[in-house]
Parts: structure tokens; C-alpha cells; sequence
């Protein structure tokens, strides 16, 4: 079976996720890689045939999008001729975790897809929602990456075809300690902000992960460090808690490890927004910003906060066989209608 497997790289959880799940699917037959996007801090482990600057999201340095560095960043010609010359009727199956360009170029050239992520569980409306809706997100969620099938990840299977999270090897294997420190990933905040706020807070050491830093440095009670896999795992591992976005992956990986978890969602990001609507319904404290107000709020979760506990362990099995019982009723093309599709792109 020849596989294409596009990754979105708006972030780290994607690939995260990928290095996680290319084992199985390499068990299965040929796996090629698509890269979409350029805006995140980690590698990926792995050969990639394909690359895109994708449409990528960026961030400001006050806790939202940054939209005039999107929107430089846009091209219109280039996303056209992407979509063209992606070979998607190459492969037997598609494979797609929220990528515009291959849902685009599946659509145009009739080549069926599984959509196969965390946002593809926004598809279904049991999935927790904020209580005032964006009507403009809601469609972005469940349109932006259209495909024929979807497999979707989420804190708790809400719908029949949505999975528990995938949780990466390191931390399946991790054995948590408290050493003391918070471990801080706010990757839509800037170093000034983020040391204003929690070297304010002279009575607590904190490790700061930051997208713009190239070394370690310290600074009274905090330690500011790049993103790094294995410097990130380490942190996350011996913390006494972690204040994170309202993303997917970091949050699923703390309710894993049973650590204290503060989520704090990005401005403008709707999926976020929902992301934080199922973790307090869970229980987890979450709030909009490390503005006024936060320091009140930071003691009130150390001293009343929850730390939860899930097993998210047994969850690559089972969404790895819904994707091959869904793959094994997909057509396959003929190498010489395979032939001419191409020739007509």
C-alpha cells in the first residue's frame, strides 16, 4: 500500500503525533510525507517528500494571532500551484491532519481522503463547544480540510468515530516526579511579557519555554529555554504543573501524567476556544490571558486547582484500525488511470 500522510506544521502537536503513528502506518506498506507549513519550532524525525509553507498561522507577542504576518505571508499563486501539483492519485490512501493544500488538491482530482486528527472531531456536534459559538470558526473547522472520511482525537470520544488522544512514547514511558518548578509553553506570548509576568512571582521557579531564545538563560526565578523535544519532556516530566495554550496535544499529555494544568487559549483561535470548554467541564482551570488579574489567578490554582488523571494509553490500536478498516473500502487506481490523471494536471 502506497500511503500519503500530510502533516500540518502550524505548531508542534501535529508532528508530535506524526512520529507517534508513522510506525504503524510504515507496517502497512510505503509512507510518504507532506510538510505543510513553517512555523514550528520541532523537526520531523523522518524523510518528508513533500513540502509547503501551507497556510500558516502566527502569533503576536499578546496572546493572539498575529493577522498582518499571515496575511504577508499568503500567497495566492503559490497555494494554486501547490493543490496542482500535490500528487495525491499517486497513493491508495490519504492521509490528512487539517492541511488545506491536500484537501484542496483531493477534491480537485477526485481522490478520496480521511481526515485523520484532532480537529477532524469538530465534524461532530457533541464535540464541547464555548458558550457563544463563532460562526466563522465552526465553519473553518469543518471546512477547511473537507475530506471523505475523519478519525478524530479529542480529551473523551464524544462521537462514535472520535478517539482518545495520542500520546507520544516518552511520556507513555515517563515516570512523573515533582520537582518543584512550573513549566510554561505559551508560544503566543514574547520573552518581555512573559518574564514580566512570572518574574513577578519571585516565590515560584519557572521554566519558560520561548520560540525566540537559541540558549538557556536565567534570570532570577526563571529559566527561559528553547523549544526542544527532549529539554521540553524532561520539564514536563519532574514539574510541580504546566500553564499552557489551549491546544491539544501539551494539555492531553498533562491529564496523561496526572499534572496540574492551566490552559490559557489563544485570542482569535476558535479551536482553542473549544479546546478550553472541554477542559473545564473536565475540571481544568482555564482563564484568557497572563494579563491583570493573572497573579490572583495563578494562587488560586495552586491552591485550589485540580490535578487529573486519564489513561490515554491504549488509543493508537484502536484509531489505527478504524483507519485501515476504512482504507481496505477506498478504490484503488490503476497504474494506467493513475498515468493519465497525471497528465491531465
Amino acid at each position: 500500500m502506497k500511503i500519503f500522510y500530510a502533516v500540518q506544521a502550524t505548531g508542534n502537536g501535529h508532528i508530535s503525533r506524526a512520529m507517534e503513528l508513522l510506525p504503524w502506518l510504515e507496517k502497512k506498506g510505503t509512507v510518504d510525507l507532506f510538510l505543510s507549513g513553517d512555523n514550528s519550532q520541532l523537526n520531523l524525525d523522518a524523510p518528508v517528500k513533500y513540502r509547503s509553507k501551507g497556510i500558516s498561522l502566527y502569533y503576536s507577542c499578546k496572546g493572539g494571532l498575529s493577522y498582518s504576518k499571515m496575511i504577508r505571508n499568503f500567497s495566492f499563486r503559490r497555494i494554486q500551484r501547490d493543490i496542482n501539483d500535490l500528487p495525491v492519485e499517486k497513493y491508495d490512501l490519504v492521509i490528512n491532519d487539517f492541511d488545506f493544500i491536500t484537501a484542496a488538491a483531493c477534491k480537485r482530482k477526485k481522490i478520496p481522503s480521511v481526515n485523520f486528527g484532532h480537529q477532524a472531531s469538530f465534524q461532530s456536534g457533541k464535540v464541547p463547544r464555548p458558550q457563544k459559538k463563532n460562526l466563522i470558526g465552526e465553519q473553518l473547522l469543518r471546512h477547511f480540510a473537507h475530506a471523505d472520511h475523519y478519525i478524530g482525537l479529542h480529551f473523551d470520544q464524544y462521537d462514535d468515530f472520535i478517539f482518545k488522544p495520542v500520546i507520544k512514547k516518552e511520556i507513555l514511558e515517563a515516570e512523573p516526579q515533582n520537582k518543584g518548578h512550573v513549566t510554561v509553553y505559551l508560544p503566543s506570548y514574547c520573552i518581555p511579557e512573559l518574564v514580566s509576568v512570572f518574574g513577578s512571582i519571585p516565590d515560584m521557579q519557572f521554566e519558560i519555554f520561548c520560540r525566540e531564545i537559541g540558549q538557556p538563560e536565567k534570570r532570577g526565578n526563571l529559566l527561559l529555554l528553547p523549544v526542544n523535544k527532549t529539554r521540553f519532556d524532561e520539564s514536563f516530566r519532574n514539574c510541580y504543573g504546566i500553564i499552557t495554550g489551549g491546544g491539544f496535544e501539551t494539555p492531553a499529555e498533562a491529564l496523561h501524567m496526572g499534572k496540574k494544568l492551566m490552559a490559557i487559549p489563544i485570542k482569535g483561535q476558535y479551536e482553542q476556544q473549544c479546546n478550553a470548554a472541554a477542559l473545564e467541564r473536565m475540571g481544568v482551570m482555564c482563564t484568557d490571558s497572563i494579563g491583570a488579574g493573572f497573579r490572583d489567578k495563578f494562587d488560586d490554582w495552586m491552591n485550589n486547582g485540580k490535578a487529573i488523571r486519564i489513561d490515554y494509553s491504549n488509543s493508537i490500536p484502536q484509531c489505527m484500525n478504524r483507519l485501515f478498516s476504512i482504507a481496505e473500502t477506498l478504490p484503488r487506481m490503476e497504474p494506467r488511470a493513475i498515468e493519465d490523471l497525471s497528465m491531465s494536471f
